[in-house]
């Protein structure tokens, strides 16, 4: 049997043990092409590498160890709900570190997307019985009796002109 020569830890990767209900911190290599005009007027691509994490909750894991596996995080970012499903033998991906553990009874975690949703609702039912309004939010700057005459005085001078 022949070796394969890949830049990843396999075995290392394999030994991890990601299961539903763990909360995982991905770090992936993100390349970000730019394009530019250099000082001869010719376009240039230049390459941008950096690292990026993404920490979440695993909802399943696909495919167990072998060639294919793969794996999906599930996080919330900005009140928005960000899922991501990442090969587990990818290149791409620096580390993965297991951040905790969880016990579940459940091998695919799905239900938790609805279940963020309903907390979602919930919270926006409790916003909407305060009777906010928008021009409530920001407040009018205190304007005195004095200034407030003297933007007037001009406004009804001039709606007289023109009505005479």
């Amino acid at each position: 049997m022949q070796k394969v020569i890949t830049p990843v830890n396999a075995e290392g990767r394999a030994k991890l043990g990601i299961r539903s209900g763990d909360t995982v911190r991905v770090v992936q290599n993100i390349t970000e092409l730019k394009k530019g005009r250099g000082t001869d007027k010719k376009e240039k691509t230049t390459k941008n590498t950096r690292k990026q994490a993404f920490e979440g909750l695993v909802l399943s894991v696909k495919h167990g160890t072998e060639a294919g596996a793969s794996f999906t995080v599930r996080t919330t970012l900005s009140g928005v709900g960000v899922e991501k499903t990442f090969p587990l033998y990818s290149p791409m991906i620096d580390s993965i570190e297991i951040v905790k553990r969880s016990a579940v009874r459940r091998a695919k975690l799905y239900f938790i997307r609805e279940k963020a949703a309903k907390e979602v609702r919930r919270q926006l039912r409790g916003a909407r019985m305060m009777h906010l309004k928008s021009d409530e939010a920001v407040a009018p700057a205190e304007v005195s009796a004095e200034t407030e005459a003297a933007v007037v005085e001009p406004a009804v001078a001039a709606t007289e002109a023109i009505a005479a």
